[in-house]
Protein backbone atom coordinates (compact mmCIF):
# COMPACT_ATOMS: atom_id res chain seq x y z
CA UNK A 1 0.00 0.00 0.00
CA UNK A 2 1.36 3.40 -0.93
CA UNK A 3 1.80 6.24 1.54
CA UNK A 4 -1.09 8.08 -0.18
CA UNK A 5 -3.46 5.10 0.15
CA UNK A 6 -2.52 4.70 3.81
CA UNK A 7 -3.24 8.38 4.47
CA UNK A 8 -6.61 8.18 2.69
CA UNK A 9 -7.58 5.09 4.75
CA UNK A 10 -6.55 6.82 7.97
CA UNK A 11 -8.57 9.94 7.09
CA UNK A 12 -11.63 7.82 6.22
CA UNK A 13 -11.38 5.95 9.54
CA UNK A 14 -11.04 9.21 11.45
CA UNK A 15 -14.10 10.69 9.71
CA UNK A 16 -16.10 7.52 10.45
CA UNK A 17 -15.08 7.58 14.13
CA UNK A 18 -15.98 11.27 14.37
CA UNK A 19 -19.37 10.64 12.73
CA UNK A 20 -20.05 7.71 15.09
CA UNK A 21 -19.20 9.85 18.12
CA UNK A 22 -21.44 12.65 16.82
CA UNK A 23 -24.34 10.24 16.20
CA UNK A 24 -23.92 8.75 19.68
CA UNK A 25 -23.93 12.22 21.22
CA UNK A 26 -27.01 13.19 19.20
CA UNK A 27 -28.84 10.06 20.30
CA UNK A 28 -27.90 10.78 23.89
CA UNK A 29 -29.11 14.37 23.63
CA UNK A 30 -32.36 13.22 22.01
CA UNK A 31 -33.08 10.67 24.76
CA UNK A 32 -36.21 11.53 26.76
CA UNK A 33 -35.71 13.20 30.12
CA UNK A 34 -35.93 10.97 33.15
CA UNK A 35 -39.44 10.89 34.62
CA UNK A 36 -39.63 11.62 38.30
CA UNK A 37 -42.47 10.18 40.40
CA UNK A 38 -45.29 12.44 41.57
CA UNK A 39 -44.80 13.79 45.08
CA UNK A 40 -47.86 11.89 46.35
CA UNK A 41 -46.58 8.54 45.08
CA UNK A 42 -43.23 9.32 46.73
CA UNK A 43 -45.03 10.32 49.91
CA UNK A 44 -46.97 7.05 49.91
CA UNK A 45 -43.76 5.02 49.71
CA UNK A 46 -41.76 7.03 52.25
CA UNK A 47 -44.37 8.12 54.82
CA UNK A 48 -47.78 6.46 54.36
CA UNK A 49 -46.64 2.83 54.26
CA UNK A 50 -44.58 3.03 57.49
CA UNK A 51 -47.39 4.95 59.25
CA UNK A 52 -50.03 2.37 58.29
CA UNK A 53 -47.75 -0.52 59.28
CA UNK A 54 -47.24 1.01 62.69
CA UNK A 55 -50.92 1.87 63.21
CA UNK A 56 -52.53 -1.36 61.97
CA UNK A 57 -49.67 -3.82 62.58
CA UNK A 58 -49.08 -5.02 59.02
CA UNK A 59 -46.08 -7.34 58.96
CA UNK A 60 -45.95 -7.61 55.17
CA UNK A 61 -45.58 -4.43 53.14
CA UNK A 62 -47.74 -5.97 50.40
CA UNK A 63 -50.67 -6.07 52.82
CA UNK A 64 -50.62 -2.30 53.33
CA UNK A 65 -53.67 -0.66 51.69
CA UNK A 66 -53.01 1.33 48.55
CA UNK A 67 -54.93 3.39 46.04
CA UNK A 68 -55.70 1.31 42.94
CA UNK A 69 -57.59 3.75 40.72
CA UNK A 70 -59.62 6.95 40.68
CA UNK A 71 -62.84 7.04 38.63
CA UNK A 72 -64.28 10.43 37.68
CA UNK A 73 -67.87 10.27 36.44
CA UNK A 74 -69.86 13.23 35.09
CA UNK A 75 -73.59 12.74 34.56
CA UNK A 76 -74.94 14.51 31.45
CA UNK A 77 -78.59 13.60 31.43
CA UNK A 78 -79.51 16.71 29.42
CA UNK A 79 -77.59 15.11 26.58
CA UNK A 80 -80.79 13.26 25.69
CA UNK A 81 -82.17 16.60 24.44
CA UNK A 82 -78.95 18.11 23.11
CA UNK A 83 -76.09 15.87 21.93
CA UNK A 84 -73.60 18.77 22.07
CA UNK A 85 -73.86 18.79 25.86
CA UNK A 86 -72.06 15.44 26.00
CA UNK A 87 -69.24 16.75 23.81
CA UNK A 88 -68.80 19.83 26.01
CA UNK A 89 -68.88 17.79 29.22
CA UNK A 90 -66.36 15.28 27.84
CA UNK A 91 -64.04 18.11 26.79
CA UNK A 92 -64.17 19.66 30.25
CA UNK A 93 -63.52 16.29 31.88
CA UNK A 94 -60.51 15.78 29.62
CA UNK A 95 -59.08 19.14 30.71
CA UNK A 96 -59.62 18.32 34.38
CA UNK A 97 -58.12 14.83 34.35
CA UNK A 98 -55.61 15.06 31.51
CA UNK A 99 -57.06 11.93 29.91
CA UNK A 100 -59.64 11.40 27.18
CA UNK A 101 -62.94 10.27 28.75
CA UNK A 102 -65.20 7.51 27.52
CA UNK A 103 -68.87 8.28 26.90
CA UNK A 104 -71.34 6.32 29.04
CA UNK A 105 -74.61 5.24 27.41
CA UNK A 106 -78.02 4.22 28.68
CA UNK A 107 -78.58 0.48 29.08
CA UNK A 108 -82.33 0.53 28.54
CA UNK A 109 -85.15 2.74 27.32
CA UNK A 110 -87.30 4.78 29.74
CA UNK A 111 -90.22 6.43 27.95
CA UNK A 112 -91.16 8.94 30.67
CA UNK A 113 -87.66 10.42 30.52
CA UNK A 114 -87.59 10.28 26.71
CA UNK A 115 -84.59 8.02 27.04
CA UNK A 116 -83.75 5.42 24.43
CA UNK A 117 -81.34 2.55 24.80
CA UNK A 118 -77.69 3.34 23.99
CA UNK A 119 -78.12 7.13 24.20
CA UNK A 120 -75.09 9.10 25.55
CA UNK A 121 -75.82 10.21 29.13
CA UNK A 122 -72.42 10.92 30.66
CA UNK A 123 -68.64 10.81 30.51
CA UNK A 124 -66.19 8.82 32.62
CA UNK A 125 -62.43 8.64 33.15
CA UNK A 126 -60.47 5.95 34.99
CA UNK A 127 -57.06 7.08 36.25
CA UNK A 128 -54.23 4.80 37.37
CA UNK A 129 -50.55 5.07 38.19
CA UNK A 130 -48.75 8.41 38.16
CA UNK A 131 -51.65 10.17 36.42
CA UNK A 132 -53.92 9.07 39.27
CA UNK A 133 -51.55 10.49 41.90
CA UNK A 134 -51.12 13.70 39.90
CA UNK A 135 -54.89 14.23 39.75
CA UNK A 136 -55.29 13.51 43.47
CA UNK A 137 -52.52 15.97 44.25
CA UNK A 138 -54.23 18.74 42.25
CA UNK A 139 -57.61 17.91 43.78
CA UNK A 140 -56.32 18.12 47.36
CA UNK A 141 -53.87 21.02 47.01
CA UNK A 142 -55.64 23.27 44.48
CA UNK A 143 -59.25 22.38 43.63
CA UNK A 144 -60.87 21.69 47.02
CA UNK A 145 -59.41 24.80 48.74
CA UNK A 146 -61.08 26.90 46.02
CA UNK A 147 -64.53 25.87 47.26
CA UNK A 148 -66.23 28.69 49.13
CA UNK A 149 -66.47 28.13 52.90
CA UNK A 150 -64.70 24.79 52.55
CA UNK A 151 -64.45 22.93 55.86
CA UNK A 152 -63.43 19.52 54.58
CA UNK A 153 -64.99 16.63 52.70
CA UNK A 154 -67.66 14.40 54.20
CA UNK A 155 -66.61 11.11 55.77
CA UNK A 156 -69.90 9.42 54.84
CA UNK A 157 -68.92 8.42 51.34
CA UNK A 158 -67.41 5.01 52.19
CA UNK A 159 -69.13 1.92 50.84
CA UNK A 160 -68.20 -0.58 53.58
CA UNK A 161 -65.54 -2.24 51.41
CA UNK A 162 -62.75 0.31 51.59
CA UNK A 163 -63.81 2.54 48.71
CA UNK A 164 -64.73 6.23 48.96
CA UNK A 165 -66.87 8.43 46.70
CA UNK A 166 -66.77 12.21 46.76
CA UNK A 167 -69.42 14.35 45.07
CA UNK A 168 -68.60 17.78 43.60
CA UNK A 169 -71.26 20.31 42.67
CA UNK A 170 -69.50 21.92 39.73
CA UNK A 171 -66.36 21.93 37.62
CA UNK A 172 -65.34 25.54 38.30
CA UNK A 173 -63.10 24.62 41.25
CA UNK A 174 -60.56 23.22 38.80
CA UNK A 175 -58.22 25.92 37.43
CA UNK A 176 -58.11 24.14 34.05
CA UNK A 177 -61.68 25.28 33.40
CA UNK A 178 -62.14 28.78 31.97
CA UNK A 179 -64.97 30.43 33.91
CA UNK A 180 -65.95 32.61 30.94
CA UNK A 181 -66.45 29.60 28.66
CA UNK A 182 -68.67 27.59 31.02
CA UNK A 183 -72.31 27.53 29.93
CA UNK A 184 -73.57 25.50 32.90
CA UNK A 185 -72.31 24.09 36.19
CA UNK A 186 -71.85 20.33 35.94
CA UNK A 187 -71.30 18.14 38.97
CA UNK A 188 -69.32 14.93 39.13
CA UNK A 189 -68.58 11.96 41.36
CA UNK A 190 -65.01 10.94 42.15
CA UNK A 191 -64.54 7.37 43.40
CA UNK A 192 -61.33 6.24 45.09
CA UNK A 193 -60.85 2.48 44.84
CA UNK A 194 -58.41 1.03 47.38
CA UNK A 195 -57.22 -2.40 48.52
CA UNK A 196 -58.27 -1.65 52.11
CA UNK A 197 -60.51 -4.29 53.71
CA UNK A 198 -62.32 -1.85 56.00
CA UNK A 199 -63.55 1.72 55.79
CA UNK A 200 -61.37 2.65 58.76
CA UNK A 201 -58.21 1.58 56.92
CA UNK A 202 -59.31 3.33 53.71
CA UNK A 203 -60.10 6.55 55.56
CA UNK A 204 -56.72 6.53 57.27
CA UNK A 205 -54.97 5.85 53.94
CA UNK A 206 -56.65 8.82 52.26
CA UNK A 207 -56.11 10.97 55.33
CA UNK A 208 -52.37 10.30 55.28
CA UNK A 209 -52.34 11.09 51.56
CA UNK A 210 -53.73 14.53 52.44
CA UNK A 211 -57.51 14.17 51.99
CA UNK A 212 -59.06 16.89 54.21
CA UNK A 213 -61.90 15.07 55.96
CA UNK A 214 -64.36 17.24 57.85
CA UNK A 215 -64.05 17.22 61.61
CA UNK A 216 -67.43 16.11 62.99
Amino acid sequence: MSAKDAKDAKDAKGAKDAKGAKDEKGAKDAAPAEKFPNRLSSRYASDVIPALQKEFGYTNVMAVPKLVKVVVNMGLGEGTQNAKVVDVGAEELAKITGQKPSVTRSKKSISQFKLRKNMPIGAMVTLRGERMYEFLDRLIAIALPRVRDFRGVSGRGFDGRGNYTLGLRDQLMFPEIDYLKVDKARGMNISFVTTAKTDEEARRLLQLMGMPFRQN
